[in-house]
């Protein structure tokens, strides 16, 4: 790519203060990965602790790993931005960790941590604002989804460096992507070369086969490439009240840098007044800026399980199968088995998604409507929705075996290093059994180190900590009882991750 210069400095660079106007560093590109949204059409793999960024492929990659992988390898990118929640920072950083061997280049990371969702025009804001403190106006952005598929990263490549040139020369430049079906389920752009006509909100199929039928018309891929100065400018013009309180929000965030990280953590009562709006409905469709790259990339938005399906292989009736299953006289369905042995006889078109703690059956022509049960779940507060049996922490894992009726059997697994808060729960006891590693425990006034087969009691009310000091994985059981067993039932008084009470 030669267009794109390499980077100088970082955006790791505390500020006390927003600034639009700092020092001018032409032909920088940062890729910013917005990792949002439930993945709700992909329940009940996607859940909202765990949601459809972090689902791991056929190849045992998760989509946000693709897209960091494919912001980072991009010519002369040295730093990636990222956009989530805050509950998703520790496993966004770990997903992160884990491909950073297959990188011939180290990448530093900046993360803006939003205490929850306002959609994209607010998080293109924040970003966009932290990017011109750090490095001027001409810095441009990439800005990319992290739970899309894009298979062609060489032609992504090239199209990255035509939306760069365009970046540079005052547009706000969108990705569209040559249609190969009639999609009702895509927003379309009419483009004339790189000309944007309008953007086309997701049509009725009769529109979406004129379009297929057309050469004017492209996906909308929802990636775009701006230098923030002129996304500020448009900002300022568009939508000022999301520019300010995304301003406002920054210069009260909490800051933490090192060397290769950035971490800035917007308040939520900053936050709360941020307006919730699209980039495409604040900005693109009111901007008389508005460019497009036309490319095929391979690119998929992978929205709803009849599209995370067909990237399995299929069998000779076209079925498409991951997991322990067996099927007889069944043809064109995705079947998925997390664990649970799955047998079909005599079906037909079928979506079958099984994992530990919920079944998802469904015809494949209504795959789009899985969203309305996750919806009803979260309506009835059911943790369905919500998590999985097996929950992600800062400190490791820990996964639900059983419960009942005043008592819960968890799983805990604590990563070398790693320790949980000292706390105390007001309602439950717990019985801690060391089944591999070693174990520091602090119960109330008692300091344990337990081995395998060892345990502990720990009493309501008093405080306590589990602490894996090893460079081996902590694995315990922990038996809870108690007349409430809720996981609100804790009160922290020290904690690393910076978790309040």
């Amino acid at each position: 790519m030669d267009n794109l210069q390499k980077i100088n400095g970082g955006l790791n660079q505390p500020s006390s203060k927003i600034s639009t106007t700092g020092t001018a560093t032409p032909g920088i590109l940062i890729p910013t990965i917005l990792c949002g949204g439930a993945g709700s059409r992909l329940w009940p793999v996607s859940r909202e602790d765990l949601p459809k960024p972090f689902i791991r492929l056929n190849d045992g990659e998760s989509l946000l790993q693709k897209a960091y992988l494919r912001g980072a390898s991009l010519p002369n990118v040295t730093e990636i931005m990222t956009v989530a929640n805050r509950e998703l920072f520790f496993k966004t950083k770990d997903e992160y960790r884990e491909v950073d061997r297959l990188l011939e280049k180290p990448i530093k990371s900046s993360f803006i941590l939003e205490p929850f969702g306002r959609n994209t025009a607010p998080a293109v804001a924040l970003a966009s604002i932290l990017a011109a403190e750090a490095y001027g106006p001409e810095a441009v952005l990439l800005i990319l989804a992290a739970d899309h598929l894009i298979s062609d990263q060489q032609s992504f490549v090239g199209a990255v460096d035509k939306a760069f040139v365009l970046a540079q020369q005052g547009k706000l430049v969108t990705f569209g992507i040559h249609p190969t079906a009639a999609e009702t389920g895509y927003g379309y752009i009419e483009a004339k070369g790189n000309e944007v006509i309008r953007f086309v909100e997701k049509p009725s199929l009769d529109k979406a086969q004129d379009y297929l039928a057309s050469d004017d018309f492209l996906w909308n891929s929802g990636m775009f490439c701006f230098s923030v100065g002129t996304m500020l400018k448009e900002m300022t013009m568009h939508c000022p009240d999301i520019l300010e309180e995304a301003q406002n929000s920054l210069a009260r965030a909490r800051r933490s840098s090192s060397e290769e990280l950035l971490q800035v953590e917007i308040q939520p009562e900053d936050f709360k007044d941020v307006p919730d709006d699209s980039l495409d409905y604040a900005v693109m469709e009111k901007t008389e800026n508005a460019a497009v790259v036309a490319c095929d990339i391979g690119w998929s938005d992978i929205g709803c399980w009849r599209a995370l399906g067909d990237l399995t292989a299929p069998d000779i009736e076209n079925n498409r199968i991951q997991g322990d299953v067996i099927v007889q006289h069944t043809k064109n369905c995705t079947i998925k088995s997390d664990s649970r042995f799955v047998g079909t006889v005599g079906v037909d078109n079928l979506i079958i998604i099984d994992t530990h703690d919920a079944l998802l059956i469904a015809d494949k022509n209504s795959s789009q409507e899985v969203k309305g049960i996750y919806a009803q779940l979260k309506k009835q507060g059911h943790d369905a929705h919500k998590q999985h049996r097996t929950t992600h922490r800062p400190w490791g894992t820990y996964t639900v075996l059983e419960e009942g009726s005043n008592f819960k059997i968890k799983r805990i697994e604590v990563k070398p290093g790693a320790s949980l808060s000292l706390q105390m729960h007001h309602h439950r006891s717990e019985h801690w059994v060391v089944i591999s590693g070693v174990a520091k425990v602090l119960n109330h006034d008692q300091e344990l180190v337990l081995s395998a087969n060892e345990s502990t009691y720990i009493i309501a009310g008093n405080k306590h900590r589990l602490e894996n000091t090893e460079s081996e994985l902590l694995v315990i059981i922990e038996v809870q009882t108690g007349n409430y067993l809720g996981e609100d039932d804790i009160v922290r008084f020290q904690d690393v991750y910076g978790r309040a009470s």
